[in-house]
């Protein structure tokens, strides 16, 4: 039996410290792929195209929408973002496992769409912290800063509905717990099961 590639999805607040945590993951496990997004916004200093997104304009992002290009889009803070469909079939035939940053639209999207995925939803230990992170980061003007944080609000309520909740308190914790859940997302019966099939012909 051909194990299908596993999609591990993350959101977060902006700010929650999501993008921290995911680039550990990815060094904890080499062989998890991080999904490139497409995006509308303007690249921040020392993001590259292709790299941490793929940067497109409006006027592409919405013909891609036509083309049924996205396996699922959203409209976050004024800038579009979308998942490409044929990246995650393609992980999925090959059985590679995926790691998706995005927003709480797009991940109710992909819940209903793929059976074999794990969502997880990474929480700041408070919104004073979350404040704290935003205006450390000195990318954001106040006015932003207090989109994000009303916006964070929202989101912290669809967390309900996820796999997996993780508060990102002490970094070297949360990154435990991140790692412990696609270490088990990768030895459920589903994805052992092949393995196990030819070790002993069952």
């Amino acid at each position: 039996m051909h194990n299908e590639g596993i999609l591990i999805v993350i959101s977060a607040p902006s700010g929650a410290g999501k993008t921290t945590l995911c680039n550990g993951l990815i060094q904890k496990f080499p062989t998890l792929k991080e999904s490139v997004s497409f995006t509308t916004r303007t690249p921040r200093a020392g993001e590259q195209d292709g790299v941490n997104y793929n940067f497109v304009t409006v006027e592409r992002f919405k013909e891609m929408i036509a083309e049924n290009s996205f396996a699922e889009w959203a409209e976050v803070h004024d800038n579009f973002y979308g998942t490409s469909l044929d990246t995650l079939e393609q992980a999925r035939v090959d059985g590679i496992d995926i790691l998706l940053d995005i927003d709480c639209q797009g991940a109710k999207i992909l819940k209903k769409k793929f059976v074999n995925a794990v969502f997880v939803f990474v929480l700041p230990p408070s919104l004073e912290e979350l404040r704290r992170r935003l205006e450390l980061r000195s990318s954001d003007s106040p006015d932003v800063i207090e989109r994000r944080i009303a916006r964070a609000m929202e989101e912290i309520h669809e967390a309900r509905w996820y796999d997996y909740i993780i508060v990102n308190d002490k970094l070297e914790l949360a990154q435990y717990y991140l790692t412990s859940i696609v270490t088990a997302a990768r030895l459920t019966t589903r994805q052992m099961l092949g393995q196990v099939s030819k070790m002993f012909d069952i």
